[in-house]
């Protein structure tokens, strides 16, 4: 964990010292990143008879935890939207 810690920490280092240069490459970098980390865990999980053996049980909840957390999240906005920036009438 302290590895990950000081290659974040380098990271920000870097950064601040090259934040007056011309980095537009870096997005599409971290982008392509995402794709291969993202094609990586698929084929983790594919391979992994285990997680395949209970996908059913594994999806319902999945399933349940993303519906709860997405409705939250839109109550949330909703409710922080209505008191902080809808105009109220004089």
């Amino acid at each position: 964990m302290l590895r990950i810690i000081g290659i974040m920490l380098s990271g920000v280092l870097i950064g601040y010292i090259l934040r007056n240069k011309n980095l537009g490459f870096i997005s599409k970098l971290i982008t392509i990143a995402i794709w291969i980390l993202l094609f990586l865990l698929g084929t983790a999980v594919g391979t992994n008879d285990e997680i395949l053996g209970h996908l059913d049980t594994i999806g319902v909840q999945a399933f349940i935890l993303s519906a709860g957390a997405t409705l939250g999240s839109a109550a949330c906005a909703w409710i922080v939207y209505r008191f902080l920036w809808l105009k109220k009438k004089p």
